[in-house]
């Protein structure tokens, strides 16, 4: 399928490494140029190398989205070279926090970072997009935001804020050619999480084998319908297609890519 993106240009937040580099490598293989936005610049710069050496075409933004200068350095960056078709909030953070330890100024930290900094990019790109009467919003979710767990009570409420946002901005901008929509991740296999399910499990009674540890942690600790973690590959999957010409008809929509875990019959 023809996912019709050359020619266009997106910005793909926090792509220096797990979900938004996927990604960003997958919208530069389906042939639109792609921002890769970080705060760390030699990370960045090899991954819009990296994309550069399998044929795609790869700009850097460097910013803290969590300041309003930050953000304005990045818009100004991205526009250096064109304009902006594809805005993908993916910029994330969650620390294994729960009621206990989550303190008023951590619930803060986690809702500037996961919420405020995507409305920064939101009211920078968004405008111009309107005017050129096409566009493309992507709110990276999660499925904490509507089945939360006992843990992460901040992470868990920022996703469901950036769910409501998402939604609400695809009202606004109703009859424009602009869209906006939220990929749902479920649990995905990133280095961070593989070093974490390594380290419980003993404690789980997993095995050692990465092919039993996976399977037990989707049994015990995210169960869902297929079996196993999802990939970076799939969410990237899910965000080209939601990009694409092929999506004009889809706003406002909460497009899980989870294997079931949020079982819903509506």
């Amino acid at each position: 399928m023809d996912l019709q993106l050359h020619g266009k240009r997106a910005l793909v937040t926090g792509s220096t490494g797990g979900l938004g580099e996927a990604i960003a490598k997958m919208l530069a293989a389906e042939g639109a140029a792609v921002i890769v936005h970080g705060r760390d610049e030699p990370r960045a710069r090899a991954v819009a190398s990296t994309i550069a050496h399998d044929g795609g075409r790869a700009d850097i933004a460097l910013g803290d989205l969590t300041s309003d200068e930050g953000a304005d350095a990045v818009y100004e960056t991205a526009l250096a070279h064109g304009e902006v078709d594809i805005l993908v909030n993916n910029a994330g953070f969650y620390d294994h926090l729960d009621w206990n330890t989550a303190a008023p100024r951590n619930w803060a930290d986690t809702y500037e970072i996961n919420v405020i900094a995507h409305v920064r990019m939101i009211q920078r790109f968004v405008p111009d997009m309107r005017k050129r009467g096409w566009g493309r919003v992507i709110q990276i979710g999660g499925g904490l935001a509507g089945q939360p767990l006992p843990s992460l009570p901040d992470y868990s409420a920022s996703l469901a804020a950036r769910h409501n946002l998402a939604v609400s901005l695809a009202r606004e901008l109703k009859d424009s050619g602009v869209t906006s929509n939220v990929v749902a991740p479920g649990a995905i296999l990133v280095p961070a999480v593989r070093a974490l399910l390594e380290r419980i499990a003993p404690r789980h009674g997993w095995g050692e084998r990465w092919e039993d540890i996976e399977r037990g942690a989707a049994r015990d600790l995210v169960p869902n319908d297929v079996g196993r973690l999802g990939r970076p590959n799939e969410i990237a999957a899910a965000v080209a297609f939601l990009a694409s010409a092929h999506a004009d008809y889809i706003s406002g929509a909460i497009f899980r890519v989870d294997g079931g875990t949020i079982r819903s019959v509506f």
